[in-house]
């Protein structure tokens, strides 16, 4: 809070914040205003949703203190950026950029909003450290009527997830993030004008493909599908590596890499799995010289980030709010965020100095390293408020049954056919 608190210009919603982010890592069910009110003692949960909506203060300046503070904490000469997106199930169609789409948290098109998100991951720990809410082109960026009800700025314009994700990288790099490396799947793979821009700025990639993306062997001379260079890969081009630590130890995989183009860093990268045979791909560029076990090892990186919203999600709330306005969406996000990297660098602090081999942990009696939740745990029980009376209890139900019955009637004299009609 020390941090961030010069970002708010009155106490107000500077007490707003610290209630947020304590209601954020405690262990209420839901991190929505009405359950983190209860939690932090309040008679109503309007100086929360004044908070996400009205107040007076800017979400992308503590989102630069967030993306600073886990820079600090995170530091390590081996740090990855990583792309992705995650949806958010929601009904209705007044949430900024809702609508039906595809997103990988149903795995099927479902009603949803998708947020672009870019992941710090070092040797030290993983955490969130921008997003952008991907706002869809015919159903929201050329409606003036839903933008304007949503509370989507002028100056936002449709612009593909790609992009996006360009414009994030760009901003962690000029915001002095030290990382070589950017990663992420076949949605940014896939875009050429992504990968120009990492290598007009030195940055290396390993970046997902399709297996049906062309590329060019022989010196450049030849283009040829990466499925078929696959399968003309003879047995000894093929190596086994770790492409990380698991939750059930080292993940193996079999590896092959051939030049491609004409660069001498440019690299097709396959990875074979053992149990199934199936392929994956990556196009890789780096502006020095690297070794095969490197690209694996940020290839390997990338699920980092499927950890970063497993951990976002079910431990700080980040899909929990109930919001549909496009500042309210960035305010909760960005607080969760901010939730997610302070839990993240205590672990990174906690994390004792042990051995780095591969086979340290078939033998090893220590206690699993401190890990995100039960930090989280530990934490909730430290501020834990003292246990409240049957009195604030009573009230605290009465005035959600109230609110309820608010809504309800509103649901049924929209849907109620008017009797005086005819």
């Amino acid at each position: 809070m020390a941090r961030i608190a010069g970002r708010f210009r009155r106490v107000e919603p500077r007490a707003s914040a610290r209630s947020y982010l304590l209601g954020l890592l405690s262990g209420v069910e839901r991190k929505n205003c009405w359950q983190m009110a209860e939690q932090a003692g309040h008679t109503r949960p309007g100086s929360l949703q004044r908070l996400l909506r009205y107040a007076c203060w800017d979400a992308d300046a503590v989102r630069d203190d967030l993306r600073s503070y886990a820079a600090e904490n995170l530091a390590a000469p081996d740090g990855v950026l990583i792309v992705d997106e995650t949806g958010f199930l929601k009904k209705g169609r007044s949430s900024a950029g809702v609508q039906r789409q595809y997103t990988g948290t149903a795995g099927r098109i479902e009603n949803s909003q998708v947020g672009v998100f870019l992941a710090l991951a070092t040797s030290r720990g993983r955490a969130l450290i921008d997003r952008r809410l991907y706002l869809p082109e015919q159903s929201w960026a050329d409606d003036p009527e839903r933008r304007h009800a949503a509370g989507i700025p002028d100056e936002v314009r449709f612009q593909t997830k790609p992009f996006l994700a360009g414009e994030m990288i760009a901003a962690a790099l000029d915001a002095g993030i030290t990382a070589p490396w950017v990663t992420g799947d076949e949605a940014y793979g896939q875009d050429p004008r992504l990968r120009v821009v990492l290598e007009a700025r030195g940055t290396g990639y390993v970046l997902a493909v399709a297996c049906s993306t062309r590329v060019r062997i022989n010196h450049g001379r030849t283009a040829v599908r990466a499925d078929t260079v696959a399968g003309r890969l003879p047995a000894t081009a093929w190596h086994r590596q770790s492409a990380g630590i698991g939750a059930k130890g080292p993940r193996y995989y079999d590896w092959a890499w051939i030049h491609i183009g004409i660069g001498a860093n440019r690299h097709l990268l396959i990875r074979r799995n053992l149990s199934t045979g199936e392929l994956a791909f990556y196009l890789c560029w780096s502006p020095a010289t690297v070794s095969l076990a490197e690209l694996v090892r940020v290839a390997g990186v990338r699920w980092s980030v499927e950890e970063c919203f497993q951990a976002a999600k079910s431990q700080v709330g980040l899909d929990h709010y109930q919001v549909r306005h496009w500042t309210s969406w960035h305010r909760h996000i960005t607080l969760a965020m901010l939730a997610l990297a302070f839990l993240t660098a205590v672990a990174a602090d906690a994390a004792p100095q042990r051995p780095a081999g591969p086979h340290y942990f078939d033998h090893s009696l220590d206690p699993v390293t401190l890990t995100v939740p039960e930090i989280r745990r530990l934490f909730g029980a430290v501020f834990n408020p003292p246990a409240v009376s049957t009195a604030r209890l009573l009230h605290w139900s009465i005035w959600r049954r109230h609110h309820q019955a608010t809504a309800r009637r509103s649901h049924y004299r929209r849907r109620t056919p008017d009797e005086s009609a005819g």
